[in-house]
């Protein structure tokens, strides 16, 4: 694993510790769906905007299928 994605998990690590510490005693629901939430759709604006839009560039860029990428941005109201 190279160094930026030992930043992004650093990150994540860090967001759910403070999350964890905020909750003061609650109890935690949905976290997995929670992170992904999180991630996925700044993720999506970050290679759209890095492909200049061209849906066919980003879903090779995140090793997706164009049509499972059609759906994500569906999902996350980026379309």
């Amino acid at each position: 694993m190279n160094a930026h994605h030992n930043g992004i998990a650093d990150a994540v690590l860090c967001t759910l510790e403070q999350y964890f510490r905020d909750l003061d005693g609650e109890k935690p629901m949905a976290v997995y769906e929670m992170v992904i939430k999180s991630v996925e759709k700044p993720m999506l604006q970050y290679v759209l905007d890095r492909t200049h839009g061209n849906q066919s560039a980003a879903a090779e860029l995140l090793g997706i299928n164009r049509n499972t990428l059609r759906r994500k941005l569906i999902d996350n109201s980026l379309l």
